[in-house]
């Protein structure tokens, strides 16, 4: 079979980019895949074109409803009438219709918590899955306020469908992470596409500050003066939506905001907006920009400390998918760890939760609700659960000292994340453009002169001043 005709005949595409066709020739052969790719490699190729060449359903285990939305209508609008998401959007009477035709279909969208519900499990496995997809496959590592629990059991699933040929995907993971991954999903003896983490395009920088308000008004001068489009990355809800605020009053930038707690169809509309260039700016919590099809977002700044450095990966791997220059901006004031710390810390569920009588527990917020079931659900003892809270724990502390590791580092930037990801090839590090310690600067990422208004001599401090008495 020649893959490079089937991917003209199938998708339009004369070659394959890094790493497709290899993990595209292993489901073929009918063996497991774990493929981690770097952000913007078009993992969706894999399992489309796989999808196309192999016999029976292929079911894709999305995370986010947006990401899902969007691939179903990219593969209609090239003429794939046979690709269907199964979510939240859908009355049950849509669903059910769905359901009882599943043959009719050939690509199958849906998140874990979909496929945990018993009825719409039990319509898949009387159906033949040719290939099981898990994309974002970090999501299964990754215990934070939004812990997905459901995705632990997808490998349970994976069994009950007599163990169809499984592609896992993702774009960043350690090795710890990754092995992480294969245990929860019961895997074993499944071949690894493991690619550099590394983006040569993407400049890493970190501006640090004595204190907190000379970060906020270093990030209003950047997105001031920054070439767009770009994403802001924030911990906070409120945050986001406030300077997008003044973004948009202040400095007349098409600025909005993003983030868990809007409605599903104002998440979608602000992310079609700025995939479609009616924006420029998108402030925004860790919730946006997974899948997201743009390919020439500039910069990416974390106001913020991110979760960790697999966190930052992905998000700053966002910029530059076209491959034109653009950089990575993280902003540091002193004890900024302290945010992180109490977030990593809330995050963890207190095990003597296990201890409430019934009617409390449904009291309780959404997340903590979340843990309680999975190990309600896993079998686990008292004394596990408390072991593996304390596990995930120690884990985050490591991960925030080797994330306060980067920003202090006075070496490449560039290569402490290839060698925390494992990598030992650092013959892409350096040059002009690599860091801001390899003598890396902003001035090309600036937006030209013309195109700049006037920059307020209003503080940053003093316009969320302004905005929370108005």
């Amino acid at each position: 079979m020649n893959l490079e005709q089937e991917l003209k005949r199938y998708l339009g595409f004369d070659t394959f980019r890094m790493g497709q066709k290899e993990v595209i020739e292993t489901v073929l052969s009918g063996e497991d895949v774990f493929a981690m790719l770097p952000t913007g490699m078009g993992k969706t190729v894999c399992y489309q074109l796989s999808g196309y060449l192999i016999d029976g359903l292929v079911v894709i285990v999305s995370p986010l409803l947006s990401l899902m939305q969007d691939q179903v209508e990219r593969m209609r609008a090239y003429g794939e009438k046979r690709a269907v998401a199964l979510n939240s959007f859908l009355s049950t009477a849509e669903k059910n219709e769905i359901l009882a035709h599943l043959s009719a279909y050939k690509f199958v969208f849906l998140s874990p918590e979909m496929l945990a519900s018993e009825g719409i499990r039990t319509a898949f496995l009387r159906e033949k899955i040719g290939l099981f997809v898990i994309d974002e496959a970090h999501c299964i590592s990754q215990w934070g306020h939004d812990f997905r629990p459901d995705y632990l059991f997808l490998g349970e699933f994976r069994e009950k469908a007599n163990k169809p040929t499984t592609m896992v995907l993702t774009a960043t993971a350690t090795k710890r992470v990754r092995a992480d991954i294969l245990e929860q999903l019961n895997l074993s003896g499944i071949k690894e596409i493991i690619y550099s983490v590394n983006r040569p395009n993407i400049s890493f920088q970190v501006e640090k500050f004595a204190a907190k308000r000379e970060k906020e008004e270093a990030l209003l001068d950047l997105a001031e003066k920054l070439a767009t489009p770009g994403i802001i990355y924030f911990s906070s809800k409120r945050l986001a939506e406030e300077t997008a605020h003044i973004l948009r009053r202040e400095k007349g930038r098409r600025a909005a905001y993003y983030h868990g707690d809007m409605e599903p169809l104002d998440r979608i509309l602000i992310q079609e907006q700025f995939v479609s260039g009616q924006l420029d700016l998108i402030c925004a919590t860790s919730a946006f920009g997974m899948g997201i099809d743009k390919a020439d977002i500039r910069f990416v700044i974390h106001y913020h400390l991110p979760a960790d450095l697999e966190a930052y990966m992905q998000e700053v791997g966002r910029a530059g998918r076209d491959g034109i220059e653009s950089v990575a901006i993280l902003l540091y004031a002193n004890g900024d760890e302290v945010l992180r710390q109490q977030l990593a810390d809330r995050d963890l569920p207190d095990p003597n939760l296990l201890q409430l009588p019934e009617n409390l527990k449904e009291t309780l917020p959404k997340a903590e609700k979340r843990f309680l079931n999975y190990f309600l659900r896993s079998g686990l003892s008292e004394e596990e659960i408390r072991e593996r809270i304390e596990k995930r724990r120690l884990i985050k502390q490591e991960n925030l000292q080797a994330l306060l590791g980067f920003i202090q580092t006075d070496d490449c930037r560039r290569v402490y994340l290839m060698s925390y990801f494992g990598e030992n090839d650092f013959s892409e590090a350096g040059g002009e453009n690599c860091c801001d310690n390899d003598a890396a600067s902003l001035e090309p990422f600036l937006r030209r002169e013309e195109e700049q208004g006037e920059v307020s001599g209003s503080s940053f401090r003093a316009r969320l001043h302004d905005l929370l008495l108005e």
